[in-house]
């Protein structure tokens, strides 16, 4: 069988575009978050879970937006270890951060 060949230009952009969805998805994470503090009467414990989630937020933002800048190179690279593990760390932290506004 022979095919078309593969266009190398769609897998750049569905990783970028999964990087998109990811980010939407952690920030509506951490605005509901938020949101639960701010209407449960959050204590000082609440606030600093609120700050540390937005923390979070913010490096993993940080993280995706370089990761997607880095796909419009030519022939973008692999995710290096240490932004994967900031991603990983990001996403773990706003997990405990939100379970810790619930209690």
């Amino acid at each position: 069988m022979t095919g078309a060949p593969r266009d190398p230009g769609l897998q750049p952009e569905r990783t970028r575009l999964a990087w998109r969805r990811t980010t939407l998805s952690c920030t509506v994470v951490a605005l509901l978050g938020v949101r639960q503090a701010l209407q449960g009467g959050a204590g000082a414990a609440g606030a600093v879970a609120v700050a540390l989630s937005l923390l979070a937020w913010l490096g993993f933002l940080r993280t995706a937006h370089r990761r997607m800048a880095s796909m419009e190179a030519a022939e973008p690279g692999p995710l290096g270890p240490r932004r994967a593990l900031t991603v990983a760390v990001c996403t773990v932290a706003l997990a405990v951060f939100a379970a810790a506004m619930l209690y």
